[in-house]
């Protein structure tokens, strides 16, 4: 059954369809209303009561004792791994983590730690718990590195937007924690992941001691994350946040665009559903499609290039991601956008844009095995990779 908004459904009819990422969203009429009147201090020297109210919400939501708002998802990420690390530990990450690839190293730059990618063993986007047991070995010699910091992602971006359910992230946090680990869990879509799941989100953190989240990733604000954990890492992230620049004045104004994104997390299912329905559309078409588990579909082409620029040409908007093409779905598209997309693409022209039955490994961050139904290959020139 197709999602019943039709919001915006004109948008479409001249102009391109914007499949690049969730984050192309406006802010809806609510929030922007909700922004005029918000109640607003000086979140800098004693906080901002609707800046308090929105991180309060978040750390309930989450099962956290506190959050901390961060301008950006990759803000949060990485003060939580200022807070975990001691310069010159090692933390693991499954390969192709946004905390590798899109954060600009300031893991190892400012963070001070060494990234060590871990192969998706337990499907798309998921690590076993025997891989974190492997990686983090035992005590060695004084002058080999030490692993302290296990880094997740749910859903993992660049997999496809796989998600990882309760039971499999609790036993890798587990297996993390009694190797001596600290788990930090990169949530910026953890939204998506509790709607496909039909589980509230504090089921998916169990045994993180921190989390981050986006307000701006299909939620639809226009700025906007959180770091949750204890009430000592927030006190200790409030500070970190000032030292690299995120402290905001009246942040109220933007907690209050946040506070309204909250109410809309259930509406996540019709773009699930939209992404279903332009997956089946493609295949049809003869496109090389993964199955979506939630909002972004991953396309396998022989010329990724050239199949970006037909993309482009024809009025659909979308973005590469690990040798292949991105299409996410969003708030701001109705079914007509869809169709209309599908419209545009057309039937794929074999021998050129489809990848080769049996095509060399892609140039993938997640390795041979990253994608289900999706042999993916390299294009004949690097293309620029999506960031969020």
């Amino acid at each position: 059954m197709r999602p019943t908004s039709r919001a915006r459904r004109a948008k479409s009819e001249s102009g391109p369809v914007d499949l690049r990422s969730d984050t192309v969203t406006r802010p809806t009429k609510q929030m922007r209303a909700a922004m005029a009147a918000a109640e607003v201090g000086d979140d800098v020297l004693d906080r901002d009561p609707t800046m308090r109210a929105l991180e309060e919400r978040v750390a309930g939501l989450l099962g956290a004792a506190d959050a901390i708002w961060t301008p950006s998802g990759s803000m949060g990420n990485l003060i939580a791994l200022m807070a975990h690390l001691t310069r010159g530990d090692a933390f693991l990450a499954p390969a192709g983590s946004h905390v590798l690839e899109a954060e600009l190293g300031t893991a190892a730059w400012l963070a001070g730690g060494m990234p060590r990618p871990l192969e998706h063993d337990g499907g798309p986007g998921k690590i076993t718990p025997d891989a974190v047991r492997r990686a983090a070995g035992g005590p060695g010699a004084y002058y080999t590195m030490r692993t302290s910091l296990l880094c997740l992602e749910n859903t993992h971006n660049a997999a496809g937007g796989t998600v990882t359910a309760p039971e499999e992230h609790a036993a890798v946090a587990a297996a993390a924690r009694a190797a001596g680990l600290s788990v930090h869990l990169d949530g910026a879509r953890l939204w998506h992941a509790a709607v496909a799941l039909g589980v509230p989100p504090g089921a998916l953190t169990v045994g993180a001691d921190t989390v981050q989240v986006c307000l701006s990733k299909g939620l639809g604000a226009p700025v906007g994350s959180l770091v949750a954990g204890s009430a000592e890492f927030t006190e200790e992230a409030r500070r970190l946040r000032k030292m690299l620049g995120g402290g905001v004045r009246q942040g109220g104004v933007l907690a209050a665009a946040g506070l309204v994104a909250l109410d809309r997390v259930d509406r996540l299912v019709e773009d699930h559903e939209r992404a279903r329905v332009l997956a089946d559309g493609l295949r049809e078409r003869g496109w090389q499609v993964a199955e979506p588990e939630t909002n972004i579909v991953l396309v396998s082409v022989a010329d990724l290039p050239g199949t970006l620029a037909r993309f482009e040409e024809s009025g659909v908007r979308v973005a590469p991601m690990g040798g292949k093409v991105r299409l996410m779905t969003h708030a701001d598209l109705a079914d007509d956008d869809i169709d209309t997309a599908l419209d545009r693409i057309g039937p794929v022209e074999r021998g050129r844009e489809i990848a080769a039955a049996h095509p060399r490994p892609a140039a993938s961050p997640t390795g041979p095995r990253s994608l289900r139904r999706a042999a993916g290959a390299a294009g004949r020139a690097p293309a620029k990779r999506a960031g969020r």
